[in-house]
């Protein structure tokens, strides 16, 4: 795949640049995710609330299907299970970790934690919930005990932290000094493997490619790197936003990359050369976004107001075609 495919994807997207909006929450969404077949989507919002939507892929648009409610305090980031396609959790404020089943439409579990957890992520093999609050003490909950089977406190700023595809390494970026690193332990036994330098700013999210090719990080810096998961070399940077990047995500085919900050754009990329294949303008700053698994389209939200400048709480998907 080369220059063909970019051009490709340039004419996809001059007739597939259409959005629709979905009231979600009654505040502001601060995190969403597909589930592993793209069959639903769910919000987590600063109204303390988990939204799930279905998705219709023949109209190719979202229904509001089931709020949960529980949480005492913000959700700040949420994940769905791997493979299971019922079973997601959520990290919120109130110092709790949840993991909720779409077929009961409940809380399978409640898990507290020593903190007010900020970020979140489900191992690939489905055992394992790692979870990190404002004090960077990360967190590993044992899915199948539903108790908490390691700590590991750290020194640093922690932001967004994910294994690799193959389950064996835990990767974390973050700030010291100042400087963006991302670092890379062994698992289960969360010994340093390696450091990179990824960024001269602070690292804030990373995210792997549904294969496990590479990864990217976003940094304060504006930019996005994107490195080879196995040589943990630099194989290209994205320098076209101008604020930090707060969010980014890779295609189902690992091709294009889509990245959001407060810029009034988002930028969507072929990962081959870097190129700017389209690009959505928004008005407010975008601090999640994710693509389906298996379509060409872009689960979004912004930190949008409404009429009366109140947190509107919604959620858009965007790459719909003239039909809508």
């Amino acid at each position: 795949m080369g220059t063909g495919y970019a051009e490709e994807m340039k004419n996809y997207f001059h007739s597939h640049n259409k959005q629709k909006e979905y009231v979600g929450h009654s505040s502001k969404v601060h995190t969403i995710g597909w589930n592993a077949d793209g069959r639903r989507l769910a919000s987590g919002s600063y109204d303390k609330c988990v939204t799930i939507f279905v998705f219709d892929s023949m109209r190719e648009t979202l229904r509001k299907d089931y709020t949960y409610k529980g949480h005492g305090d913000s959700v700040d980031q949420l994940c769905w299970h791997p493979t299971h396609c019922d079973q997601l959790t959520s990290a919120s404020g109130d110092k709790t970790v949840r993991i909720w089943d779409t077929r009961t439409h409940k809380c399978a579990a409640t898990i507290n934690t020593k903190g007010e957890n900020i970020n979140i992520t489900w191992s690939p093999d489905g055992n394992t919930i790692a979870v990190g609050n404002k004090e960077d003490l990360v967190s590993f909950i044992d899915v199948r005990s539903q108790k908490i089977s390691q700590e590991q406190q750290f020194k640093f700023e922690v932001n967004e932290l994910t294994w690799n595809n193959s389950n064996d390494l835990f990767f974390l970026t973050n700030a010291q000094s100042g400087q963006g690193y991302v670092h890379i332990y062994n698992y289960p036994e969360m010994e340093l493997a390696h450091s990179i330098h990824a960024h001269p700013g602070n690292c804030i999210c990373i995210k792997f490619e549904p294969h496990g090719r590479y990864f990217a990080t976003g940094s304060v810096d504006a930019l996005v790197s994107i490195w080879d998961a196995q040589e943990l070399y630099c194989m290209r940077t994205l320098p076209r936003l101008e604020w930090p990047v707060r969010t980014i995500s890779f295609s189902h085919d690992g091709q294009l990359i889509a990245s959001g900050s407060e810029d009034q754009t988002i930028d969507i990329a072929y990962v081959g050369s870097g190129e700017r294949v389209a690009v959505i303008n928004v008005a407010y700053p975008t601090f999640t976004l994710a693509w389906h698994p298996r379509q060409f389209l872009l689960a979004y939200a912004c930190d949008d107001k409404d009429e009366r400048d109140r947190d509107a709480g919604t959620v858009k998907l965007w790459g719909l075609g003239e039909r809508i």
